[in-house]
């Protein structure tokens, strides 16, 4: 039986998605809550091999059809190796990035058909949906300024999504605000241009409204 909370993170690239993640795992801790952190792909040893494989634009050649059934494959197994024992534990998880990020990236931008994003999703994710989804909406040159400042500071090339050009961004942020606008229930927006303490409270606002931790 699941008695735990599930949280996501979405949103384009430097949106603050990690940043704001560890935020709000720090806050749920603080009101005493046990808590796992994850991201996506990622999570498991598995997960983190598959990460690396994609970001470095290994996987490119396969086209978005491949990436995202190597999303899903990761995704598989982050569920049910880490993600369902902690909320069936009672564990609140939160994490950097789901499966909405395959519907944007690989569906939306990436041109594979939302049947097939929908049938990759039910065999991955099954009943294992988040409670509440914090969708942080930049406009897509603003974030990716920040990435790639980002990036500078740490001598690092941007990654497989990053480099992509302007378009690509434009088609992720108009899809993840059409995913928050069906799924009202499940998704908040959260305006991540303003400054971190203020997306913070943001973030907290909404959990508190939504899940009272």
């Amino acid at each position: 039986m699941i008695t735990g909370k599930f949280i996501t993170f979405e949103g384009g690239e430097g949106a603050g998605k990690s940043t704001q993640a560890r935020l709000l795992a720090e806050r749920l801790r603080a009101a005493g809550h046990h808590v796992v952190e994850t991201r996506e792909p990622g999570g498991t040893k598995r997960g983190e091999e598959i990460r690396e494989f994609l970001l470095s634009g290994a996987a490119k050649d396969f086209g978005p059809m491949g990436e995202a059934v190597l999303f899903c494959a990761a995704r598989d197994h982050h569920v049910k190796e880490l993600i369902r024992p902690a909320l069936t534990r009672g564990d609140w998880v939160v994490c950097d990035r789901f499966s909405d990020s395959t519907a944007a990236y690989q569906g939306a931008a990436g041109g594979v058909k939302p049947a097939l994003i929908r049938a990759l999703e039910r065999v991955s994710v099954a009943d294992t949906v988040p409670d509440l989804t914090l969708i942080l909406d930049v406009p897509p040159e603003a974030g990716l300024r920040r990435a790639a400042e980002r990036n500078g500071e740490g001598d690092i090339a941007p990654d497989r999504f990053e480099g992509m050009d302007l378009r690509f961004h434009e088609a992720l942020r108009a899809c993840f605000l059409q995913i928050a606008e069906q799924a009202p229930q499940r998704c908040v927006v959260i305006d991540a241009q303003q400054a971190e303490a203020a997306v913070a409270e943001d973030v907290w606002e909404a959990v508190v409204d939504r899940l009272n931790p």
